[in-house]
């Protein structure tokens, strides 16, 4: 019997409008089935082979915008979804769509928890981007009622799809041994934070991008934060009339005694020969892993270019003999992902501690809400004693009490709790 996934899409901005709206477009045309191999789960592909996907609603904040997203949909399948705005369009698509099967929200980092827990009160799945959200508040009122509608929350954490990651997931962190310590950065084009996003000021590079290593170092060792320091600097951006941090770098511990630095900034200037700068490197016991992302060995340049390197990785097109291309890469394997997983809670029965293996679930997000949540605390306070010649002393403490904030300056008080009972839950 033929079944349909209808899907709204939340946000249609850099990611939303690109990855989100060229993955559902294939899907819209072809299925999920040819997608399945490409992730490990190709023995449901005979399964899925007859499920069909439906973009009904792209929703975005101003009705200019809304109809540009439905007509190039349009223009990629044949196919219009409904176009809504304002400030809470998903409450329009929740009414006007009763049987809506997921909720994709793509919506800037801070505006994540809303759609996401309105679908939820209605039975609808969820696929979000990262930052789940930004409070470890919010992240229990997700999970707590995810799990009272028995609906999957998944997270597009894609750096875990990479297939270099992959392989030191499956087989280079065994032959490094214990892990000791480690870098992870990420450092976004200036335009992102002075043109593409209007919303910086409500965020900052690490809670943007830093997620994707959080959870990259989770995802391989399942070892949970113990403590961290965090500081931030803002001198680029106030040049501009943003107050927003240029850069921040945080340094977490884990409880397998590992101490990975986090450092990311969105300043980096237009003449850089990539859309961004990424990679991370291990040390082990027995060894060292290093993973460049932005130079794998693919350069090209010409005259008028410049020097340029590309991540054939992340999304590619692949020509199909009808002239179309294929939208293919590891950006796409992390929706798949979470697809399969409400495919299998809608039409066979499974349940969410069965697909739970198979996407980045609410519960691993939860990880990297406590240290993006904990990070800007201690990043703030750090940012106003180094500008009042106190260096940086605040750091996070996280064990079976919940999160702690230990604050030197503050005397009689010296520690905050920022949440009670972290590890009261499965993770």
């Amino acid at each position: 019997m033929e079944t349909t996934i209808k899907i709204a899409l939340v946000g249609a901005g850099m990611f939303g409008g690109d990855v989100h709206a060229r993955a559902y477009a294939d899907l819209q045309r072809f299925g999920i089935a040819g997608q399945l191999a490409r992730v490990g789960l190709d023995a449901w592909s005979r399964d899925f082979a007859l499920i069909r996907f439906d973009l009904v609603a792209v929703a975005t904040r101003s009705p200019g915008s809304a109809a540009k997203a439905a007509a190039s949909f349009k223009e990629m399948t044949g196919h219009e979804p409904k176009a809504y705005h304002g400030e809470a369009p998903w409450d329009d698509i929740l009414r006007d769509f009763p049987d809506l099967d997921v909720m994709a929200v793509a919506t800037p980092d801070h505006l994540h928890t809303e759609p996401i827990l309105a679908a939820l009160a209605k039975g609808v799945h969820v696929m979000t981007e990262k930052p789940m959200c930004l409070s470890i508040h919010e992240a229990d009122q997700i999970i707590d009622l995810a799990r009272e509608k028995n609906c999957v929350v998944a997270v597009d954490m894609h750096k875990r799809y990479d297939p270099d990651h992959l392989r030191i997931k499956n087989d280079i962190q065994n032959r490094i041994g214990t892990p000791l310590y480690g870098t992870a950065y990420l450092e976004e084009p200036l335009e992102v934070s002075t043109s593409t996003f209007k919303w910086v000021e409500s965020s900052d590079p690490f809670s943007y991008v830093g997620p994707h290593w959080t959870d990259l170092i989770y995802s391989y060792y399942r070892s949970k934060p113990v403590s961290l320091s965090a500081v931030g600097q803002k001198k680029r951006l106030v040049r501009d009339g943003i107050n927003a941090y240029d850069a921040v770098q945080v340094r977490v511990e884990f409880e397998n005694g590992m101490s990975i630095n986090f450092h990311n900034n969105w300043i980096t200037p237009a003449d850089f020969e990539a859309p961004v700068n990424q990679g991370h490197e291990i040390v082990g016991a027995d060894g060292k892993v290093e993973s460049d992302q932005q130079y794998r060995g693919f350069r090209f340049w010409n005259a008028g270019g410049g020097s340029r390197t590309s991540n054939n990785h992340f999304t590619r097109e692949v020509a199909r003999p009808d002239g179309t291309s294929g939208y293919l890469g590891y950006g796409v394997d992390s929706l798949t992902v979470g697809l399969a997983a409400i495919c299998r809670v809608k039409f066979h029965e499974a349940t969410l501690d069965e697909v739970a293996p198979i996407y980045p679930t609410a519960e691993d997000a939860r990880i990297t809400t406590a240290i993006v949540h904990a990070a800007a605390v201690v990043r703030d306070l750090n940012f106003k004693y180094l500008n009042e010649g106190n260096g940086a002393p605040v750091t996070a403490r996280f064990g079976p009490d919940g999160i702690t904030i230990v604050d030197p300056m503050r005397a009689a008080e010296g520690v905050e709790k920022v949440f009670e009972k972290l590890y009261d839950r499965a993770v």
